[in-house]
């Protein structure tokens, strides 16, 4: 979008992302992505730091212009939220047109998947110790010649 990256780089960019992940996810780490905010919802919020002077410095003629290109920005994140969206980091899209709710959302999510993960780590710990207690039997069996 910005001509920060030729389009064969970032197209690239994407198998690279999904295998970080991956990589991450298979050592342990648990991924979580978001991604919000409708058109209405960030021209509300920009018009209310507009008129707030303790915000007013938040906002920058280049959240102006990135708002006025939102149509070029939505087809790109589109293609992100497809490409990168995968079973070890699935992308949430939540609504935030509330803060609260938002805020909720993303608490509630990253809650149940750390759960998931640590039930699932549990459950591989109890089958890995089954293992290990199964061969240490055999091991006694045939030195006892049972």
């Amino acid at each position: 979008m910005e001509g920060f990256a030729t389009e064969a780089e970032w197209r690239r960019a994407y198998p690279q992302i999904v295998q970080r992940e991956t990589d991450l996810a298979t050592e342990g780490t648990v991924l979580v992505k978001f991604w919000h905010v409708s058109e209405d919802e960030q021209l509300y919020r920009f018009r209310a730091r507009e008129r707030d002077p303790l915000k007013r410095w938040k906002l920058t003629g280049e959240d102006w212009r990135n708002l006025s290109r939102r149509a070029d920005y939505e087809q790109a994140i589109e293609e992100m939220l497809a490409e990168t969206d995968h079973a070890p980091a699935p992308w949430q899209v939540i609504a935030a047109e509330s803060k609260p709710f938002a805020r909720a959302t993303v608490l509630e999510t990253v809650i149940s998947r750390i759960e998931a993960a640590l039930r699932a780590l549990s459950h591989r710990g109890r089958a890995a110790r089954a293992r290990t207690q199964a061969r240490a039997g055999r091991g006694l069996a045939v030195r006892r010649g049972i």
